[in-house]
């Protein structure tokens, strides 16, 4: 908070007037006489920034703002000589509006932190094998590219050999991943492993972090239904006590029979209680704090809007694959001499399937030196591949084969499985599924015990959606639907009164993220889907989803508080002032002190810890 201070224009311009402030204090109390020019001087230095908003913006918008009322309380002191009372009223404003400045840096600083775990070069492999040093930007896709141990990733691509990823920056997972050849790599991300040399897949405006930060940065010009009403009537109010500071005065002076002296004083204290600082500072500040905790959290919200209508959230809709798992086989079961288990793996390290990465990772520690690797591998186009007397391939392929051990027969709907053969026998079996992740279960609860409805939709058929919503306790779920069968249950649901979320991470999914009131796109997924999201969980773990669900509950209660004390605070220095009780020092250090708080309080989201 002091770096900020000193680091920007209001900051410094606050601090002087501080110091001239105090000074003119201290002349003040030693009756020396030129205390008044002192803060005069201190007045000029406070209320500067707010001079500047208030005729920009009332130029601007063709009408007046808070800024203006503050000013002009001001200087409405200094002519009645109470100019003490007009610095200390500019000093606290200015305090809550560096207060305000503060909370919107810390927004910005999850983009700067975001933007420093990304090279701005990278080594480039021209066509003749020599090296060179560009600028990340330069760099188009399929150009090839050399990562060094331990060096960050610069661009998103594919990698060509076995590489070891620490990819905590995007997933928040500690140990780092084991790539294989053909797998994606991400910007941002560190190579703990040895040299790699990589396929860059997107530009450098394209990447994951790339989409990350521009979604930060708009996040912030989205604001909440909330804070777009206050603004609306903010202006409608300063004009309303622009009127009203003068009746009130006439009152006084020719109705009550205050000296004219008198009544400008209560006009003063008037002007400075009415003022809605307090009340425009209620929401914007909180709202900054909430997404800027979220996305150190890596839950990117894309403005107040969003996170208006995660807390309002009573159904959640959830994709399957890559949302409630992995996206990716593993192995859950198989049955095979260990002999020709090494026979199967190494075949398979020659193969870039899905299925094939699954054995080849779940099996990554096998000892295959007992393997003839001088013998060719065959593929079996659409089945599997062959290696000498060794077939692997999908259950129809062994048809005819002998099958002593049955087990063609473990072949279910609920896995794919892959048989292996030997001299026209069946040998062995590999059933794989995409598994669970390891959080849904714990945050499909939590979300359940918050009273939210989570249901699965998927494009999977009935066996495999009925095994993963059992697993994770889901009660509702529909299978074998297609992208327009989403968007149809998500606006069914919307139209029953529901504000509806949808969880999804395929290009299939995204007509139906921008049909719920509120769009969930996992940080792994499409490119389309995060833009056709309101709320991004850059890191894939919907615990952290739910962290930020907690936030925005947090953030709701925190700007109804902040907007009933900011107005009852008004209402009661107002009441003071009529009935003569309220002293403009005092007026000015109940009122802008209320606006420090509310700010405070707003950025107390910052700290936010679901446990």
């Amino acid at each position: 908070m002091v770096s900020y201070i000193l680091k920007s224009r209001p900051g410094q311009f606050l601090l002087v007037g501080t110091l001239l402030l105090l000074f003119g204090m201290f002349l003040q109390y030693n009756d020396i006489e030129s205390y008044r020019y002192v803060f005069y001087l201190s007045i000029i230095f406070l209320g500067f920034f707010a001079f500047i908003d208030a005729v920009v913006e009332t130029v601007k918008s063709k009408a007046p703002n808070v800024d203006l009322l503050m000013i002009l309380a001001a200087i409405g002191a200094c002519i009645i000589d109470y100019a003490s009372e007009g610095a200390l009223l500019l000093f606290i404003f200015a305090l809550s509006s560096v207060l305000e400045s503060y909370a919107m840096n810390k927004s910005t600083k999850a983009i700067s932190s975001l933007m420093a775990q990304v090279p701005e070069e990278a080594s480039l492999l021209l066509p003749n094998g020599d090296v060179q040093r560009v600028d990340v930007t330069t760099l188009r896709k399929d150009d090839q590219i050399i990562v060094q141990k331990g060096a960050l990733i610069p661009i998103d691509g594919v990698i060509d050999r076995r590489a070891s990823i620490d990819e905590s920056s995007l997933t928040g997972e500690s140990l780092p991943v084991e790539k294989q050849q053909g797998d994606d790599v991400f910007a941002g991300t560190l190579n703990v492993g040895e040299v790699v040399q990589m396929t860059v897949s997107k530009t450098s405006d394209e990447t994951v972090f790339s989409n990350i930060i521009r979604m930060v940065e708009t996040a912030q010009n989205r604001p909440s239904k909330l804070s777009s009403f206050i603004d609306r009537i903010e202006k409608k109010y300063v004009i309303s006590v622009l009127i009203a500071v003068p009746l009130f005065i006439a009152v006084m002076y020719y109705f009550i029979g205050f000296s004219f002296e008198e009544a400008f004083y209560r006009g003063m204290v008037f002007l400075t209680v009415a003022s809605p600082c307090a009340l425009v500072a209620s929401a914007t500040p909180a709202t900054l704090s909430a997404i800027s905790r979220g996305a150190r959290d890596g839950i990117l919200v894309k403005g107040g809007k969003a996170m208006e209508s995660l807390t309002s959230m009573n159904v959640l809709f959830s994709d399957k694959t890559g949302t409630l798992t992995y996206g990716q086989f593993d192995v859950v079961d198989y049955q095979i001499d260990d002999s020709i288990l090494a026979e199967v793996i190494y075949m398979e390290q020659q193969s870039t399937h899905p299925i094939a990465k699954a054995l080849v990772r779940h099996f990554g520690t096998e000892d295959l030196s007992s393997v003839d690797q001088t013998e060719d591998i065959e593929e079996i186009v659409g089945s599997g591949v062959r290696k000498g007397h060794i077939t692997v391939a999908k259950p129809s392929f062994f048809e005819g084969f002998n099958d002593p051990n049955g087990y063609l027969n473990e072949s279910t709907k609920e896995y794919t499985t892959i048989i292996v053969g030997a001299h026209q026998e069946v040998v062995g079996y590999f059933n794989l599924a995409d598994t669970v992740r390891k959080e849904a279960k714990e945050a499909v609860a939590l979300f359940q015990s918050e009273g939210v409805d989570v249901r699965l939709l998927t494009g999977d058929h009935e066996v495999v959606a009925k095994a993963v919503a059992s697993t994770v306790n889901i009660d509702r779920y529909v299978a074998s639907c297609l992208p327009e069968d989403k968007i149809k249950y998500v606006n069914d649901s919307i139209q029953q009164g529901d504000i509806v979320g949808m969880i999804g991470d395929g290009i299939n999914d995204a007509p139906a993220l921008a049909n719920a009131n509120i769009g969930i796109a996992m940080g792994e997924g499409s490119t389309v889907a995060m833009e056709s999201s309101d709320v991004v969980i850059v890191k894939n773990d919907l615990l952290k989803l739910f962290n930020s669900f907690i936030l925005s509950r947090k953030l709701n209660r925190t700007i109804k508080f902040n907007v009933m004390f900011s107005i009852i605070v008004i209402i009661i220095l107002i009441m003071l002032n009529i009935f003569g009780l309220l002293s403009l020092p005092t007026a000015v250090l109940f009122h802008e002190g209320s606006t420090i708080l509310v700010i405070l309080n707003g950025l107390r989201l910052l700290l936010h810890d679901r446990n």
